[in-house]
């Protein structure tokens, strides 16, 4: 179990940063980042390690990933290239 949370913080910690260096134009603060990422993938795998049988790793870790990913991508911003039109009066 402590090897499953240390891996999950890793894994959402890794995850993260690559974000965040790939997409560091459209997210907040780096620390808030980071952060949003690890604790995305220890919910993850808590909810992934209570769903499933205890031993399940590789199930776990990737319940972490998607949680993880799925909560950093939550703090994306728009791209400056939308060109919204306004409507006529």
């Amino acid at each position: 179990m402590l090897f499953e949370a240390l891996g999950s913080a890793l894994l959402g910690l890794v995850l993260a940063w690559a974000a965040d260096r790939r997409l560091g134009h459209r997210l907040p603060a780096r620390s808030l980042v980071l952060a949003t990422g690890v604790a995305g993938a220890l919910f993850g795998a808590f909810v992934t390690d209570s769903a499933f049988d205890p031993g399940t790793v590789l199930l776990v870790l990737l319940g972490a990933a998607i949680v993880s990913a799925a909560s950093v991508s939550l703090l994306l911003r728009p791209s400056g290239r939308l060109r919204r039109r306004q409507a006529p009066a």
